[in-house]
Formats: C-alpha cells, sequence, structure tokens
C-alpha cells in the first residue's frame, strides 16, 4: 500500500510523459501503423493517415521523445520504427498502474 506519493517520483514522471505523447489520436494511429509495417517514412504515414507531413513529423518528434520509437536517417529521409525499449516500458507502466488501481478500486 502506497502511504505518500511525490510527484516527483521518477516513474510517475515518467508515467506522465508517455501519457502526454499518448494524448492525441494521431499518435496512437501511428504506433499501430508502425506496429503493422516495422518501418515507415513520414510520407508513408501522410498517405495513410489524413494529415500534412508537417502535422505528421510534429507527432513523430512526439513519440520519438517519448522513446516510444525511433528514426533512423536514410538519405534524405528517416526511416521510423518503434522502439523495443520504449514498447516494454509503457507496456509496464501502465500495467504496474493499472494493477494499482484495480487494487485499490471500490
Amino acid at each position: 500500500m502506497i502511504t505518500s506519493v511525490s510527484i516527483n517520483d521518477s516513474s510517475i514522471r515518467r508515467s506522465a510523459e508517455i501519457a502526454r505523447a499518448l494524448g492525441h489520436p494521431a499518435r496512437i494511429a501511428i504506433l499501430k501503423i508502425l506496429a503493422e509495417r516495422t518501418t515507415c517514412f513520414c510520407g508513408d504515414i501522410t498517405e495513410i493517415l489524413p494529415l500534412a507531413q508537417s502535422t505528421v513529423s510534429q507527432h513523430l518528434k512526439a513519440l520519438k521523445s517519448a522513446g516510444l520509437i525511433t528514426g533512423e536517417v536514410e538519405g534524405v529521409r528517416t526511416c521510423y520504427c518503434l522502439n523495443p525499449d520504449g514498447i516494454k516500458e509503457l507496456q509496464s507502466l501502465l500495467s504496474e498502474l493499472s494493477n494499482e488501481l484495480v487494487q485499490t478500486c471500490c
């Protein structure tokens, strides 16, 4: 049982960072696209989602900053894919949080 909680706790801060990265439907869609395709270029995503290339780039930047995806430069383009370590961390943090919430739910 948790008796004290601090917003400065690194696990809470990291959970919030990942939650912010997941806080837009386009970002969830991008993760699903990358999961299906293994790798993808920004232009490939704009062909699927009704978003401008600059908008997709901003969403990719947020996901990359959170560590959920990686991007490797290939010539003038960047190839994006899921970051296995980031996805495992996401799964672990969400699982831990949901387990804590379920245990204390009325």
